[in-house]
């Protein structure tokens, strides 16, 4: 079977993506931090009128707090600006190639009006491979193609 047909025929849009939630470029950044410890999640998408403008990850929170940057202040000075973002009609295989050149594990998924409708997540990868191509993903040994040095048994 060929992972990359099916990679480059699903759309997006057909994968369970994660709910997108964003918070105003005005909120303090501490906020956020609560934030995100409440609703347990590593990012969080900056909107302004609906329209995304950056992203807050768990990445950023550790950069912050190795600088002892001012959680006073508003998300909107620290957040990662214009962040890569996928078409919810991009296919699963385009967002699997921008994640992997970009080192990304979180992409924000945008509508045609760039209104940002979910979070592509590499657990989401997993769960497409796993629930698409089980016989695969199940049936391979930890190491595949070896061979035992000794007989087993008594």
């Amino acid at each position: 079977m060929n992972f990359h047909l099916h990679l480059d025929d699903e759309l997006v849009q057909f994968v369970p993506l994660e709910e997108p939630f964003s918070v105003d470029p005005c909120v303090p950044t501490r906020e956020v931090f609560e934030t995100l410890k409440q609703r347990r999640k590593g990012s969080i998408l900056i909107c302004e009128q609906g329209k995304l403008l950056g992203v807050f990850t768990e990445r950023d929170a550790l950069r912050l707090m190795a600088e002892q940057a001012d959680l006073a202040a508003p998300i909107g000075d620290v957040m990662t600006k214009s962040p890569v973002t996928i078409a919810i009609d991009a296919t699963v295989g385009e967002a699997i190639r921008t994640m992997s050149a970009g080192g990304y594990r979180r992409l924000p998924v945008l509508d045609a009006q760039q209104v940002p409708v979910g979070i592509f997540k590499v657990s989401h990868i997993m769960n497409y491979l796993v629930s698409h191509f089980p016989s695969y993903i199940y049936n391979l040994p930890p190491k595949p193609h070896t061979a035992t040095q000794t007989r087993e048994g008594a």
